[in-house]
């Protein structure tokens, strides 16, 4: 059963899609703004933006930008792509290698009727927005892959497009030039295109945090191809309701029943109770807590009022001096600890250990989101 996300509304963008092929099937409303599209592999982002820009065609659906039918597989309407007001900016740049950069970014403009020296115009402006002006008589051949990307973006802004669709631009870069172009988004965003509606596919938390941090900014997880998840950015960061996005937000999560006004007991692992804060919950509840806040140790803690589980070490990695280690515990979790606890624990896959967190460190919050 599809169920319908967001608020009505005459503005932004209203869809609805079902593609059995690709196990696609949601019913979104995105209003002019900034939204993260959220989700593993094959999970139907891609899909999705697919079909919003006219690259694909589901089984069914509709599709309606402010008071524009874009799509209506009832009505028999299906506008082509080139004529949607929507563009979409992908991981490959996709310049044209026999253009100049300048002739790249006024492509849209002269498809768009656009005289020659007017179009030419129009993308010298977002060239100097983009800050890729310098390179206006170059070839894409001659560009880096941070430099293409920025081009890339002038050229989809130059054809003034309604709904600006990103999907993983910044997946492709390396490490200088990813936090440069999601800088340079948000504050198009914000300043040069505060019109748009953007809508960005990303397994980049940083992405959300940067270009989702508005008040009515949201995020949808995907799973599945369905809605597993809809809310305003940052509640989903730090209140997730989906082991994809407590994943990305780099939380353990454990879904649970309030049982006294300071204790919860877990739907997984019947019977496994958690001492938590005062809550002030009923009924269904999540609970969440940092990997850094789970100790582990050789034999039951005693000491300071805690939760402690019998765990089995499921895998570890290690970066640099810190040690990412996957517990089977009542419920799965994962801790964060030095390698030097590793090596003093004698820590390996297999390994018997207790895990323990102080209830001053776990958080709860209803089942159900607020909006």
């Amino acid at each position: 059963m599809t169920t319908t996300h967001g608020e009505g509304g005459a503005t932004g963008l209203a869809l609805r899609a079902v593609w059995a092929e690709r196990g696609l099937d949601v019913d979104l409303h995105l209003p002019p703004g900034r939204h993260a599209i959220l989700g593993p592999n094959g999970a139907g982002k891609s899909s999705l933006l697919a079909v919003v820009a006219g690259l694909a065609r589901p089984d069914s659906g509709r599709i309606v930008l402010g008071d524009e039918v874009l799509l209506d597989t009832d009505g028999g309407s299906d506008r082509p792509a080139h004529r949607r007001d929507v563009a979409l900016m992908t991981q490959a740049p996709l310049l044209f290698p026999h253009l100049s950069v300048r002739d790249n970014v006024a492509f849209g403009p002269r498809n768009l009727g656009l005289r020659k020296g007017d179009a030419r115009a129009a993308a010298d402006r977002w060239l100097e927005i983009t800050g890729t002006a310098a390179f206006a008589e170059r070839r894409p051949s001659e560009l880096s892959g941070g430099q293409a990307q920025r081009v890339a973006l002038a050229r989809a802004l130059a054809a003034e497009p309604r709904v600006l669709l990103l999907d993983e631009p910044m997946a492709a870069l390396d490490v200088e030039a990813a936090p440069d172009l999601r800088a340079l988004l948000a504050q198009i965003a914000s300043d040069a295109r505060p019109d748009l509606t953007l809508v960005l596919v990303t397994h980049d938390p940083l992405d959300v945090l940067a270009l989702a941090d508005g008040p009515a900014d949201t995020a949808t997880v995907l799973r599945a191809g369905g809605i597993a998840e809809h809310g305003l950015a940052r509640e989903i960061l730090t209140r997730p309701r989906s082991e994809f996005a407590a994943s990305l937000a780099g939380l353990n999560l454990a879904r649970a029943h309030a049982a006294g006004p300071d204790h919860v007991r877990l739907d997984e692992g019947p019977g496994t109770e958690i001492t938590t804060r005062e809550h002030g919950l009923t009924g269904a509840c999540w609970v969440t807590f940092e990997p850094q806040a789970v100790a582990l140790h050789r034999s039951r803690p005693e000491g300071s009022p805690r939760n402690a589980w019998a765990a089995r070490v499921t895998s570890i990695r290690t970066t640099g001096g810190r040690a990412e280690v996957w517990l089977d515990a009542p419920f799965p979790l994962r801790a964060e600890i030095t390698t030097a606890a590793i090596a003093d624990l004698a820590l390996h896959p297999g390994s018997r250990v207790w895990a323990s967190v102080k209830a001053t460190q776990i958080h709860t919050y209803p089942a159900a989101a607020g909006r």
